[in-house]
């Protein structure tokens, strides 16, 4: 038998998507989303993940380059 709109609309309503948990970083005390590197200081478990000021600087002197062969 066909299901009606409803009963398929009752059924779907579960499907929604959650968002993700956040937690705050303990180094820097931003909001960062949970079992991953801080955006902000570049850390994971108290320790150096990613470089954040060198990302800064690589991506500074790349659009500096892009400016400058226009």
């Amino acid at each position: 038998m066909r299901a009606t709109r409803s009963h398929r609309n009752n059924r779907r309503s579960h499907h929604a998507l959650a968002g993700g948990a956040l937690s705050k970083c303990k180094e820097c005390g931003q909001q960062k989303m949970a079992h991953q590197v801080c955006p902000n200081c570049g850390k994971y478990n108290g320790r150096v993940v990613v470089n954040v000021n060198k990302k800064a600087e690589k991506k500074a002197k790349k659009s500096k380059e892009k400016e400058t062969a226009r």
